[in-house]
């Protein structure tokens, strides 16, 4: 299990000042403790499953600024394909959670499933377990795990936001995400001097270059065009198996060093 700490979510998220700043610290350090159980309970539990979950969850969020629309929920008064038939229900059932929550039957088929009445207490959903445990709930019943694994954002996308609302901040979140998860697969910083970056599926440049370069010559054939792509994921990850590495396709500094063959990159 990879643990998220607060620090990475900080990190993923744009800094913010005055009233922003304190309800941004609510929020994360409020889901830090549960946040990366939570998530294994519910397998969002590799790298790129874990990425998806972040970066969806840091744009509907606001950049973890709000658990709770802006929007007064007044546009949802009437609605019955939400089971707004109440008069009052739009703003009592406004959209609420890091992957937003929204109308009386929506509510009442969570609570169901969670065992909470969020029917009778709908601010609960608001509270940091309660919204961590909602955005996985959903995930999982939408079996988002499935484009996670394909790194399909533009379906997730479609799947948490209903379009493509954001879709070039999330992606931008996705990338970022990937960044800060890519040292906790390769199990740490790389050894002092060895000044070769961690590698992962979408990194590019000369790094990616010299290590097709250097799978090539142990037989994997690659094209040398700095894309790390599904072929250099498949032949990285092959060579973990032979090196009697943890099989992940990220190349860190244990990877490296096997590559060279000598400890060091």
């Amino acid at each position: 299990m990879l643990t998220i700490t607060s620090a990475i979510l900080y990190d993923l998220a744009p800094g913010q000042s005055g009233q922003r700043a304190v309800r941004q610290q609510q929020i994360i350090t409020g889901m830090a403790d549960p946040f990366s159980t939570t998530l294994d309970q519910y397998e969002i539990n590799t790298p790129l499953r874990i990425a998806h979950f972040l970066s969806q969850t840091a744009e509907e969020s606001d950049g973890f600024c709000t658990t709770e629309e802006y929007a007064s929920g007044q546009a949802y008064e009437g609605r019955k394909d939400l089971g707004n038939t109440t008069p009052g229900d739009g703003v009592r059932f406004k959209g609420r959670g890091l992957i937003q929550l929204t109308g009386r039957a929506n509510y009442a088929e969570m609570g169901t499933v969670l065992k909470l009445d969020l029917v009778g207490q709908p601010q609960s959903v608001s509270d940091p377990y309660v919204y961590l445990l909602v955005s996985c709930v959903f995930w999982q019943k939408n079996n988002i795990n499935k484009y996670a694994d394909l790194d399909d954002v533009i379906s997730v996308t479609q799947i948490v936001n209903g379009g493509q609302y954001g879709i070039e901040t999330r992606k931008a979140y996705l990338a970022k995400a990937k960044l800060l998860l890519a040292p906790l697969v390769a199990g740490g910083a790389l050894p002092p001097g060895g000044g070769m970056p961690v590698l992962y599926r979408g990194s590019t440049g000369a790094a990616v270059t010299r290590l097709q370069s250097q799978l090539s010559a142990k037989g994997y054939p690659l094209t040398l065009d700095g894309e790390f792509g599904p072929a250099t994921e498949l032949a990285v990850r092959h060579f973990q198996a032979q090196a009697g590495l943890a099989v992940d396709g990220v190349v860190g500094a244990q990877t490296w060093g096997r590559l060279s063959g000598d400890g060091a990159p």
